[in-house]
């Protein structure tokens, strides 16, 4: 089971495994009763973008320095990180969601653009905000923003 979303560009998921599993799944969870098949410019999209991480492999290697790079600092600036590994996505906690909400908008002014998780997506208590690295962020780029998300906790 895994996404097609984030790293593959697209959106809705898949299940592989052995066909009874498979058309179980589809006949009787419930996710799927009521679902459709998955457009042919989506299954497009997805492979096309493992065509190009097999080819250029240095880019999910990138990836992975670039996410670790901003986990270390962040962490570092005393931002509170949760469980995050430090891949892709890293969450920045801020509690509320009101808190949450004001500070992806002082992010905003500052040209950084995240988005607020908020309740009812999160318990309240555990807002947060969702970074997404990219391969292509520069090293300079992961800084500069911890630094402003750092800076900007600390004006809440």
């Amino acid at each position: 089971m895994g996404t097609l979303s984030k790293a593959l560009a697209g959106c809705g998921g898949y299940i592989a495994g052995p066909l009874a599993l498979v058309e179980h799944l589809k006949c009787a969870a419930p996710g799927f009763v009521y679902s459709v098949g998955m457009s042919p410019p989506l299954a497009a999209s997805a492979l096309a973008a493992l065509s190009v991480l097999s080819a250029e492999p240095w880019r999910a290697q990138r990836l992975r320095e670039r996410g670790r790079q901003f986990l270390e600092l962040a962490r570092v600036r005393g931002v509170d990180t949760g469980l995050s590994a430090g891949l892709s996505v890293i969450p920045a906690i801020t509690g509320s969601s009101l808190r949450a909400a004001r500070l992806a908008e002082a992010l905003f002014r500052r040209r950084i653009n995240v988005q607020p998780i908020l309740y009812p997506a999160v318990p309240e208590g555990s807002a947060r905000l969702r970074f997404f690295v990219s391969s292509e962020h520069s090293i300079e780029q992961i800084g500069s923003t911890v630094e402003a998300l750092a800076e900007e906790l600390q004006r809440l």
